[in-house]
């Protein structure tokens, strides 16, 4: 049985495991503890029988005007309970908090452009390529900006996709 609910303090302590993957970014304490102090309700984690944490999705709320989104930080499933529908479960919870709480438009995030069974995985969700960021990750790997258009956006104008690459100079939140 998994249980999917919001991120405590303490599972900063317990969740070191699920980020081993190579593809996964992981950042230092007060990176987590600003995330869940500004935006809880984007925090949130999968456990299983006992306690053990299967996986978590950490993201916010941000932008203005028609650029006002929901923006996936991190989402990661411990490799053992992957294909089981986690990442599709905490994904929904992050977009329906986008939808129906905070009125975004759309909700992005960024994917390392190596990484093919994630973006199969986000277009299987709905996603759809934004955008391609030069040197992304590290310096080196290019980002895909990825997005799927909420129910506010009712022309879906956040997806039409850019033409061009930029680099991450260009982007206008961090």
């Amino acid at each position: 049985m998994t249980t999917i609910r919001r991120f405590y303090c303490n599972d900063l302590l317990r969740f070191a495991s699920v980020n081993l993957d190579h593809l996964t970014e992981t950042f230092n304490m007060s990176f987590y503890m600003t995330y869940l102090a500004r935006w809880p309700d984007y925090f949130d984690v999968a456990e299983g029988p006992g306690n053990r944490i299967m996986g978590y999705i950490m993201g916010k709320v941000e932008g203005q005007g028609e650029s006002w989104h929901g923006h996936v930080t991190a989402v990661t499933v411990a490799p053992e309970y992957r294909r089981m529908q986690l990442a599709k479960k905490l994904m929904n919870l992050l977009e329906e908090i986008s939808d129906t709480i905070d009125k975004a438009y759309f909700v992005d995030l960024f994917v390392r452009a190596s990484n093919t069974p994630a973006i199969k995985m986000y277009e299987k969700l709905g996603y759809v390529i934004y955008r391609r960021v030069l040197r992304y990750y590290s310096g080196e790997e290019d980002g895909l900006d990825m997005r799927k258009a909420l129910s506010r956006d009712v022309e879906k104008k956040s997806i039409i996709p850019l033409k061009r690459p930029i680099t991450p100079d260009e982007l206008e939140y961090d």
